[in-house]
């Protein structure tokens, strides 16, 4: 457990800011490389980056709001600026808006970006992963009596209980499923990239969610099973949707 990962002179630098930063840092070489096979300008990549990373930020924080309605109310502009308690499907919902909107104003094939940005999401969640693991940030699940469970006595949201490191196992499934998307990158329709990301994102929250320690919602699913639903809905939406040209449209001006 190492919440501060190093000091320079008198300033610590947290653990999970790092991986953050590291972790927006690989989805936008995985953009930029998308974008250039397709023909898009370079500058494509670092507005696309700009826009995800502002919208993802504050999605994660306002989707935050419903379950901590207490401390909001308490005080808003301290809960808003926190540095613990951020939700990831509130970030990529956030990021998406974000996205969406320079998609529109550039006149961009939406099924494109979206592939170009699936196995970036994938990427940058399970190196952000690595963050919430590091920090303890309260992220990890329910006691555990497994061999591999451990405890975050030092993390920032502290326990002295053996429980399933959640991020590991998150971490772990978002490289294997860039490492998939990344290998199928040139041979999908167009929409197919994006639909298997959210059809196997969804399906691997789901199931963890089942050992987090998050409540459940409605019918004993959590508010993160219930989108994760939707998400994989979407997902299979797209695959099969999807036309059977597998070429990208011709790029237009950016």
């Amino acid at each position: 457990m190492r919440p501060i990962l190093f000091h320079l002179g008198g300033f610590s630098v947290p653990s999970f800011w790092v991986m953050a930063f590291l972790g927006f840092f690989a989805a936008f070489v995985v953009v930029r490389s998308e974008v250039l096979r397709r023909g898009y300008g370079v500058d494509l990549a670092y507005d696309m980056t700009l826009h995800a990373y502002v919208g993802g930020w504050v999605g994660a924080r306002l989707f935050l709001i419903p379950s901590a309605w207490d401390l909001f109310v308490r005080d808003p502009i301290r809960f808003l600026l926190m540095s613990s308690g951020w939700v990831w499907y509130g970030g990529v919902i956030g990021g998406t808006l974000a996205v969406c909107l320079l998609v529109y104003r550039r006149n961009l094939p939406t099924l494109v970006i979206a592939d170009v940005v699936a196995p970036a999401l994938a990427i940058g969640l399970g190196i952000g992963r690595i963050g919430c693991q590091l920090s303890g940030d309260g992220d990890y699940g329910v006691p555990t009596t497994l061999p591999w469970g451990m405890s975050y006595p030092n993390g920032v949201v502290p326990t002295q209980e053996r429980v399933h490191p959640a991020p590991v196992y998150e971490a772990v499934a978002c490289f294997a499923i860039f490492a998939y998307l990344w290998r199928r990158r040139q041979v999908e329709a167009v929409g197919c990239l994006a639909g298997r990301y959210l059809i196997l994102a969804g399906v691997v929250r789901f199931l963890i969610e089942f050992v987090r320690r998050n409540p459940a919602w409605l019918a004993g699913l959590t508010t993160a099973q219930w989108t994760s639903v939707g998400a994989v809905i979407l997902g299979v939406l797209l695959v099969r949707g999807s036309p059977g040209n597998r070429l990208a449209p011709t790029p237009t001006p950016t």
